[in-house]
């Protein structure tokens, strides 16, 4: 009885999977694989839960920067890379924002917005990838990402010093004496508008497009 495949197409499987298991896609397959991890971690409410899960959702943030810098350093550009990293992002962000409404520090109505959009562009980019487009993201769209990010990891810290600091009675708590939720809402806040904004710039870039892929 014949082979059910022809006896290169392991050969050529595995050549593919090694060329897009590049440094890069690696990185961002790490930074998947560690979101899940971190807030199991960060939702343990101790000091050592939140300081192992904050240093995790370091490590994964890293790891985007570093994505980065490999694949234009080297020049190692993927179908697979442009369309998993900015997922893998949507991820973390995802995971750490959800954590953040669980334990009392978000506002659910405006991690539903994020959330939202960006199921509706990773839906986008899918049909496109169906089709054998790629879609890149936008400037607008980097600049989300930098301030859910950067807004994430305040409120992250400030969190576990908390936590930390109110364990061991440590008089370095004075230093968090002021509003905080405001400060989270206002963070949360900007990245909701900037995330809405560039859900709402991918419909209108990519309008022809999706039109000429529904039909």
């Amino acid at each position: 009885m014949p082979p059910p495949f022809p006896i290169d197409i392991p050969i050529i499987r595995a050549v593919h999977f090694r060329f897009i298991m590049n440094m890069p896609n690696k990185l961002t397959l790490s930074r998947i694989i560690l979101s899940p991890i971190f807030m199991i971690f960060f939702l343990l409410e101790s000091p050592t839960g939140r300081v192992i899960g904050f240093a995790i959702y370091l490590v994964a943030v890293v790891t985007d920067l570093m994505d980065g810098h490999y694949a234009r350093k080297y020049g190692i550009i993927t179908g697979f890379g442009k369309f998993m990293d900015p997922l893998a992002d949507k991820i973390l962000v995802t995971t750490a924002l959800i954590a953040l409404v669980s334990l009392g520090y978000a506002r659910a109505w405006m991690v539903m917005f994020i959330v939202a959009r960006e199921f509706y562009v990773t839906g986008i980019r899918s049909l496109a990838a169906y089709k054998g487009a790629v879609i890149v993201p936008s400037y607008w769209a980097k600049v989300k990402t930098v301030v859910q990010m950067t807004g994430i990891s305040f409120i992250l810290l400030i969190v576990t010093l908390d936590t930390v600091w109110t364990h061991t009675e440590s008089p370095a708590i004075a230093i968090l004496n002021f509003d905080r939720q405001t400060v989270y809402d206002i963070l949360i806040g900007a990245a909701t508008v900037l995330t809405l904004y560039t859900g709402f710039d991918y419909t209108v870039k990519y309008y022809t497009m999706l039109k000429n892929i529904l039909r």
